[in-house]
């Protein structure tokens, strides 16, 4: 009988510790999935921001170039105002 009772007693406390770590292991898991979680979606946000950055530039460089693409047709006719003007004279 006490073979018996010393067997019980040490199934029940491998028992008592697997619980208990096996408990650990999950929560361990969980919280590693939700700061991974964390991260993924903090970097998706600064990609967000970079590019709502980079579509402010783009906006810009397109007015910028509607800009120069007026004034460069002003400049295109004053010269060929002044080639006018000289062929006349020439």
């Amino acid at each position: 009988m006490t073979g018996t009772g010393l067997a019980m007693t040490s199934s029940g406390a491998l028992v008592g510790i697997t619980i208990p770590l096996g408990i650990l292991v999950i929560i361990g898991a969980v919280t590693a999935v939700i700061v991974a979680s964390w991260h993924r979606l903090q970097a998706h946000r600064a990609d967000a921001v970079a590019m709502a950055a980079y579509r402010a530039l783009a906006e810009q460089a397109v007015a910028n170039q509607e800009e120069l693409r007026t004034e460069l047709a002003k400049l295109t006719e004053h010269v060929q105002a002044v080639e006018q003007l000289m062929r006349d004279v020439g």
